[in-house]
């Protein structure tokens, strides 16, 4: 019998070792958190008191702004901490519940823009039912399948990802990410590794397919609007989101696929950074930039801070 040594901690070696780029490493990252974490808290509480604003789009939204704080607080407090102390060590465990809940949330945020596909779709192309089907309680349904679709998923996926024996505890990689952590495999675990990528490759891109076919749908329904104020409301609403989800896919893609290529580890850096770091504070720009409601929503809400006090704010229907 061959003796193995369990990996009991994982060095994280995304950035570069040179000791003076650390506190700048360390402002960055808080910068990028604090921007992150306002932007998306002010559209959760924009959408809960105000009432005009409680439909399922904004709904749907207020999950996705959720999902984003907490994909950027997995990864990035974490890398501040290491910057802070100078330090590249994360345990085994602490590795294992980064993956987990990272995956959790990255997984429901998939999810979730499938069903704003699905949800601008029925808006669009079935304007005459949307308010009987896409009632309080489906969307409260849906919202809780996306969360339980995801955990369940993160559980799958991180439970056969650290079953297998590793080789090594290098990271090149700023935070704990299954690619990058697969790499570390020893040779008799190849099989799990194509299994764990496969899969995951294989869900996304059927996912993928059901989100373009909704907006093919989508756009021909709304090229058939006979006014160009119509069209103008419905591309405003559609095109954010369908630009988040080309960005969301297109990094993720680069992100799992480029350990298979050997790529340089700055560039997979980089690609993480657009995959896990940039979304959550571009995410609520892009889809308030062109939503008068949204903004309208906004100053009322300020107005109304400077004269009310807090306990007489409206309650929150959703």
């Amino acid at each position: 019998m061959t003796n193995q040594s369990r990996v009991t901690e994982f060095l994280l070696h995304g950035f570069s070792d040179i000791q003076e780029l650390q506190p700048l490493l360390f402002i960055a990252f808080l910068v990028i958190y604090l921007v992150a974490l306002m932007e998306n808290l002010l559209i959760i509480t924009v959408i809960i008191y105000s009432h005009s604003l409680h439909r399922p789009m904004y709904f749907f939204l207020a999950n996705l702004a959720c999902q984003d704080l907490g994909s950027i607080s997995v990864t990035v407090p974490r890398s501040m901490s290491n910057s802070l102390l100078n330090t590249q060590a994360i345990s085994f465990s602490g590795c294992v519940c980064q993956v987990f809940f990272l995956v959790f949330f990255l997984a429901s945020h998939f999810i979730l823009l499938g069903v704003m596909a699905f949800d601008r779709y029925m808006a669009i192309c079935n304007p005459l039912h949307y308010e009987t089907l896409m009632t309080r309680k489906t969307c409260i349904q849906m919202a809780s399948g996306v969360w339980i679709s995801g955990l369940i998923y993160a559980i799958m996926y991180t439970g056969n990802t650290f079953t297998i024996e590793f080789c090594s505890n290098d990271i090149d990689q700023f935070f704990c990410e299954i690619p990058h952590i697969l790499k570390l495999a020893c040779p008799d675990s190849s099989l799990v590794e194509i299994w764990v990528l496969c899969v995951g490759v294989s869900i996304a891109l059927v996912y993928f397919v059901f989100i373009i076919y909704s907006y093919v749908q989508i756009f021909r329904a709304v090229l058939k609007i006979p006014s160009s104020q119509g069209k103008q409301k419905a591309f405003s609403t559609c095109l954010p989101h369908l630009f988040v989800i080309f960005l969301y896919i297109i990094c993720g893609s680069f992100t799992y696929l480029s350990p298979m290529f050997n790529s340089q580890s700055t560039i997979d850096v980089l690609i993480s950074i657009f995959y896990c770091v940039v979304p959550p504070v571009m995410n609520p720009l892009i889809y308030t930039m062109r939503n008068k409601e949204l903004k309208t929503a906004f100053w009322k809400l300020l107005v109304s801070f400077q004269y009310l006090h807090k306990d007489h704010w409206p309650a929150c229907v959703f």
